[in-house]
């Protein structure tokens, strides 16, 4: 048995819960921020079977895509008014971040 941990953005979760739903994989969700652009994400516990791992993983790579977003970074000199301001800039965001671990025991009470 496995472990997934699949580490996503908050847009693609629903998707992504529904596509392992369709596919009988029961899943634990867990709230989580961080990351470069510090917005939400989310932390899917998804334990399954050694033969059905390439499916989940298939499943997770299908519904995380990455995509350009448009960010303002944030001013060098601390938001001072007449500081420079730099310009948006587009960076790849989403995808997914995915941990297999084994398991030695399940245990559901």
């Amino acid at each position: 048995m496995k472990l997934i941990m699949a580490v996503i953005q908050d847009k693609d979760c629903n998707r992504l819960l529904d596509a392992l739903r369709d596919q009988q994989f029961k899943t634990t969700k867990l709230s989580s921020t961080g990351g470069f652009l510090k917005e939400g994400n989310t932390t899917l516990m998804i334990g399954c079977e050694d033969q059905h791992l390439d499916e989940a993983l298939e499943v997770i790579r299908d519904n995380c895509s990455q995509r350009e977003q448009m960010v303002s970074p944030v001013s060098p000199m601390g938001g001072n008014a007449d500081s420079y301001i730099p310009r948006p800039i587009n960076i790849e965001v989403g995808g997914a971040t995915v941990f297999v671990l084994p398991v030695d025991s399940f245990h559901q009470f």
